[in-house]
């Protein structure tokens, strides 16, 4: 088993969504771990804020066969994929990390968003503040302090 951490989105009814999603997520994968929930303006377009998060599963499946189940999920939740890649999203699951694994096929990891966005680093340095990131070898909490100290932050802590 494998600890894989998932970076979770939603603006547009956001709430709903992400519950539905954590619901879903111990159904496949048991007991889960989530972050506290922050409110986070869009990135690159204009749109309602996003709720981001945090979760942590345990799993046995390949990057691949992760990644297509979350997929699926994404589009049981109406995701339209026809939007450009900026965009307003009913559920967005991307996996942030797999283990100590770099480089997955198509799938790039560690998700080079951690040491990005503050909506993808804070909540999983809320986590998981002891981890450390695979190739920065930093860990997620000293990662988030330089972030937070070299720039604002606009996040705001929220309930789900």
């Amino acid at each position: 088993m494998i600890d894989v951490y998932l970076g979770l989105g939603s603006n547009q009814q956001a709430r709903f969504n992400l519950r539905s999603c954590l619901r879903q997520l111990e159904s496949k994968f048991g007991q889960i771990e989530w972050s506290p929930l922050y409110v986070s303006a869009a990135v690159g377009f204009d749109g309602d804020d996003f709720l981001n998060m945090v979760v942590k599963v345990r799993s046995n499946l390949t990057v691949d066969s992760l990644h297509h189940w979350l997929h699926e999920l994404e589009d049981r939740h109406q995701r339209d994929r026809q939007q450009p890649r900026f965009s307003d999203r009913t559920l967005d699951v991307d996996i942030l990390l797999y283990g100590e694994l770099v480089q997955a096929g198509d799938v790039i990891l560690p998700r080079p968003e951690i040491t990005k966005y503050a909506h993808v680093l804070k909540p999983l340095a809320d986590l998981a503040p002891q981890l450390l990131h695979p190739t920065e070898l930093k860990t997620m909490w000293s990662l988030w302090e330089a972030f937070a100290a070299s720039q604002a932050v606009q996040l705001q802590p929220t309930t789900l």
